[in-house]
């Protein structure tokens, strides 16, 4: 099984690029999706981030976003002290998603802070997905219903799009003229390309 990391910046498409790959025959794994079921469910993982934060992270069974939120943006190391808590248990459930999809040649996992994060390590290879900063930013603004300047500010937070880009394996181009076609044929060449390797 070879495992794919799929990545980019805020707006480039990495969940329809994701949805992509799964027409192909790939099964990609949501880590966001899969870090907030975790937080939400396991136990020992909310003890863990109730002592950094200082109160629950669970009320009435449901994850705390603001308590969360709060917390990460209060100070600039927060977020970093939250992740290394959580992406081990992460990259344990990754790991058990893997084994549970063992007749599949190719898996991939969609992180947007795959590379910030070291979670590259866990895979063979990294793709990034790209797309024109201003093409990101519609995007983003319509779906978070955001104004500009708010999305602007994420997209000066993450990392740039052009180092993800060069740090990895492969770059699926998403731009707005773009679509499923274009990103099946892109990710097809992808694994011929691996295959061929």
């Amino acid at each position: 099984m070879i495992r794919l990391g799929l990545t980019g910046g805020i707006g480039c498409g990495k969940s329809f690029v994701a949805g992509v790959m799964a027409q192909c025959g790939i099964p990609v794994y949501d880590s966001d999706a899969a870090a907030k079921k975790l937080m939400s469910e396991n136990p020992a993982l909310q003890q863990d981030l109730a002592l950094i934060i200082g109160k629950p992270v669970v009320v009435g069974g449901k994850l705390d976003k603001k308590v969360m939120a709060d917390f990460i943006f209060s100070a600039k190391e927060n977020a970093a002290k939250v992740n290394a808590l959580v992406h081990p248990y992460v990259i344990a459930d990754f790991d058990q998603w893997c084994n549970s999809k063992r007749e599949y040649n190719f898996v991939g996992m969609e992180s947007a802070i795959l590379l910030e994060c070291g979670l590259e390590t866990n895979v063979d290879y990294v793709i990034a997905v790209t797309a024109p900063r201003s093409v990101c930013l519609e995007r983003a603004m319509l779906r978070d219903n955001a104004t500009a300047r708010q999305i602007e500010e994420r997209m000066d937070a993450q990392m740039d799009p052009d180092m993800k880009a060069k740090r990895a394996n492969y770059v699926v181009v998403n731009g707005a003229d773009m679509n499923e076609c274009d990103i099946k044929k892109q990710i097809t060449q992808i694994i011929n390309s691996i295959t061929i390797c």
